[in-house]
């Protein structure tokens, strides 16, 4: 809901750095509706892509449903990274 009230925020209100990271190598900027470079707006469609929004011109801003789902699944590829790095240090 911040990314709809505040579009051009940091997107480190609603995210943290390594979840932005995690995004950045996942999904790409293209399909990104309009949202300028670096912005909340721009990693909540991200995070929506990965859930399975498509993003396309015609579609409307991504609901809830699709967020959770991109949530649950940023949730559960930064478990995975971090058990691969604990992995690789032991």
């Amino acid at each position: 809901m911040v990314a709809r009230t505040y579009p051009d925020d940091d997107p480190t209100t609603a995210l943290t750095r390594t979840e932005i990271a995690i995004l950045d190598r996942l999904v790409s900027d293209t399909g990104n509706r309009g949202a300028k470079p670096g912005t909340l707006q721009l990693y909540l469609t991200k995070l929506a892509r990965l859930g399975g929004y498509l993003a396309r011109a015609s579609d409307p801003l991504p609901g809830n449903t699709v967020v959770w789902r991109g949530l649950r699944r940023l949730a559960d590829i930064q478990i995975g990274a971090d058990l691969n790095v604990g992995a690789s240090c032991g």
